[in-house]
């Protein structure tokens, strides 16, 4: 403490200080007000998912005989997308479905897949490294499903040494171990480590589809976990979870609706970013007097 009390330092004058916070606070909106309309995004996309496969509202609604303009109004449906949903409901094993749609495992849906980290001591596997590369703390305290960049990258010497692959974009990436449960959708091409299950989507289930149903069946994920030290969920307790799978096109329909939510998250995600990068690098400059702030911050 007697090293930092003597530490000098410059204090701008009272109205410089003002206006320097005005100008920053103006990116800090954006930034919040772009938070604020992907939590929106997100949640249309939940209620979306939780209507078509998990209430089965469509289906219900025609199984009760209403009539089709009353349900394409009160569910936000155009005609060609209520035509989609079967008019009855069949007893599985699961309780009542969809007629036509069936009960499967998430592991013959999609590649249940792990990742790997790369030897630490083998400069040649990070230094300038180009490709991301995502640990489950990439995604602490991030409040948006997507993934975009990771705080370390691996070069393709790196990715070679390690048993896991690089994932596609639309792969869903699955923390499984302290904690179990961090949720996101990438939306670049990277690789990841042991802390995750990835799920790379190649067949009928979407990315965007199987994500949502990660986030409505989390609390049986993460009861299927286990462990002394910390709990973990191993890729062959999760390949079993039940998933249910509609017929391809109203998976496809559904994928179209949910991409573009996804699209504008993400944007307003690279936006934010970039906003906060803006933020960091005019501070200093700001402060030091580099900088100066001319007019109204608002300007």
């Amino acid at each position: 403490t007697s090293i930092l009390s003597a530490l000098p330092f410059v204090i701008p004058p009272r109205h410089v200080q003002d206006e320097i916070a005005q100008a920053l606070d103006a990116l800090d909106d954006k930034v919040e007000i772009n938070r604020q309309i992907n939590e929106t995004l997100e949640a249309i996309a939940q209620a979306l998912f939780q209507s078509w496969f998990v209430d089965f509202d469509p289906v219900r609604a025609k199984a009760n005989g209403e009539a089709p303009e009353s349900i394409c109004r009160r569910l936000s449906l155009t005609p060609k997308l209520l035509a989609l949903f079967p008019d009855r409901l069949v007893e599985s094993v699961l309780g009542e479905i969809p007629e036509g749609w069936r009960w499967s495992e998430i592991g013959e849906q999609v590649d249940v897949l792990g990742g790997g980290t790369p030897s630490t001591k083998t400069t040649e596997y990070w230094d300038e490294g180009q490709i991301f590369w995502a640990t489950p703390r990439d995604l602490s305290g991030v409040a948006e499903k997507v993934i975009r960049r990771t705080e370390r990258k691996i070069t393709a010497e790196g990715l070679a040494s390690i048993t896991s692959e690089l994932l596609p974009e639309g792969t869903v990436v699955l923390s499984s171990r302290a904690p179990v449960g961090y949720l996101a959708l990438t939306k670049t091409p990277m690789a990841i480590n042991q802390g995750f299950i990835a799920m790379k989507c190649n067949g009928r289930l979407s990315g965007e589809f199987a994500l949502q149903w990660a986030v409505h069946c989390m609390s049986e994920i993460q009861q299927r976990a286990s462990g002394t030290t910390f709990q973990e969920i191993s890729k062959r307790n999760f390949r079993t979870i039940p998933v249910l799978v509609p017929d391809a096109n109203t998976a496809a329909a559904f994928t179209a609706c949910a991409k573009r939510l996804y699209d504008a998250i993400s944007e307003n995600v690279a936006i934010s970013e970039s906003l906060s990068e803006t933020r960091d690098s005019l501070l200093p400059r700001l402060v030091s007097g580099e900088l100066t702030v001319e007019g109204n911050a608002d300007e």
